[in-house]
């Protein structure tokens, strides 16, 4: 997410972090260059002037130009108005006085609608909720199929319409199932198009008039630039939106659209696509979003991660193998390694952790080797899992031929393993002398 951006940014405000003193036409100088980066990035141009405009005037100040440190002054401002111009404070949902919530999906064909609308549904189940699905795309070939496919995955009822069908008829039919089985939130997934035309917007103004949405979420496809923020604007001229959903967000996208579908639309971004999975939908920060985009990092998204997707039993165990007195065996060293994958992929894991991302470029990490690592030990028997120490060269050979893997990763993967341990045994160690 941002990745192009990131680094152009990181590398203009690298220049005044590292000037003891700066200049009025050293600042003027810089914010060029950080203009001349958000355009290329495809910023809107009118929000790109707007926000080197507070910028700058800011910047000039003299609680700036006299700090001590006035480069990092820049960078602080910098961050503060990116998360302005991304929104104000976390934008939450709203809810009806009256159980169900009707949340209505909208957007272009493509854009990532009905695999959206399912990680909402799932979202929103992990907070302890009861949604519904309505699947009202009759248009798009196997749409209905895909919902409900993603319906049953994430344990969600559904109410589908036929192929060919009313979809007002549809959604109005999901609300009263919906009431009918006491579910809080109902999240109807409606028809897209190639481009915006009279007819949808007509058969969406027809589905909104039906159920009553509290929320419309217009769906947008990141990597599209600043054609997501004219159909966005399209959409909300017709319908009144009330949130925007950036997919595609972990792919080629420059950040143009996250960067200027606020300021042009006024509408705030509530959640953001960072995957393919249904879990991979998370909510937005303006702050962490500004974070992320500065090379900051995202702890409290690692954290989330971390929530939803490890096993707390597990991590118990591997805990007390750790610290405690369990032996750690390749066994939990497997175990660890499969909870982190859950996360999703290293490097955007890496990302989220403050200062990694320069330290450990994503570009050095190969996701393979996780999985490399992963043939290794599935490959011995379980007492060699348990007892690396009888891994002889024999043993090493046959785990090699088993895994597809040369001996010499099998011996690189024990030298790791054996200096893990030891470091474990040191973290042991320090814990028996920390004061309790």
């Amino acid at each position: 997410m941002f990745d192009e951006l990131s680094e152009k940014l990181d590398s203009v405000l690298g220049r005044f972090r590292q000037r003891g003193v700066l200049t009025e036409p050293m600042i003027k100088d810089g914010l060029r260059e950080v203009r001349r980066v958000l355009l290329e990035a495809d910023v809107n141009y009118q929000v790109t002037r707007e926000f080197l405009s507070r910028v700058q005037e800011k910047a000039l100040g003299d609680t700036v130009l006299k700090a001590v440190s006035p480069g990092q002054q820049i960078v602080k401002i910098v961050h503060e108005e990116l998360s302005t111009l991304l929104g104000e404070g976390r934008p939450a949902l709203e809810w009806a006085s009256s159980p169900p919530t009707v949340i209505l999906v909208v957007g272009l064909q493509g854009s990532g609608k009905t695999t959206t609308a399912a990680k909402l549904a799932r979202r929103l189940q992990r907070e302890g909720r009861q949604p519904m699905l309505a699947a009202c795309d009759l248009v798009r070939p196997a749409a209905v199929e895909q919902l409900s496919t993603l319906a049953r995955r994430i344990d969600v009822p559904i109410h589908a319409g036929t192929s060919g069908g009313d979809p007002v008829a549809t959604a109005r039919d999901a609300l009263a199932a919906a009431r009918e089985q006491k579910r809080s939130v109902l999240i109807v997934d409606t028809a897209g198009r190639l481009q915006i035309d009279e007819p949808l917007m007509q058969e969406l103004g027809q589905i909104r008039d039906a159920v009553s949405p509290q929320e419309i979420l217009f769906v947008a496809d990141a990597m599209t630039g600043q054609e997501a923020v004219r159909i966005a604007q399209g959409f909300d001229d017709a319908l009144g939106v009330t949130g925007i959903v950036l997919t595609k967000m972990d792919g080629d996208a420059r950040g143009g659209a996250a960067l200027s579908i606020r300021g042009v639309v006024g509408k705030p971004i509530k959640f953001v696509g960072v995957g393919e999975g249904v879990d991979d939908l998370d909510a937005a920060d303006p702050e962490r979003l500004a974070g992320r985009i500065l090379q900051k990092g995202d702890i409290v998204g690692l954290v989330e991660r971390a929530q939803r997707s490890v096993d707390q039993e597990a991590s118990a165990q591997l805990e007390q193998k750790v610290l405690g007195k369990g032996k750690f065996t390749l066994e939990d060293f497997l175990v660890a390694m499969q909870q982190v994958q859950k996360m999703g992929p290293l490097e955007q894991l890496v990302k989220l952790i403050p200062g990694m991302g320069k330290k450990l470029p994503v570009g050095n990490i190969d996701p393979k080797r996780m999985k490399h690592v992963e043939a290794i030990i599935l490959s011995m028997t379980p007492e060699e899992r348990r007892r690396p120490e009888i891994l002889n060269g024999s043993r090493r050979s046959r785990i090699a031929r088993g895994s597809g893997r040369s001996v010499a990763e099998v011996n690189r993967l024990m030298k790791q393993f054996k200096d893990m341990r030891k470091m474990m045994k040191q973290m042991r160690n320090m814990q028996g002398l920390m004061p309790r």
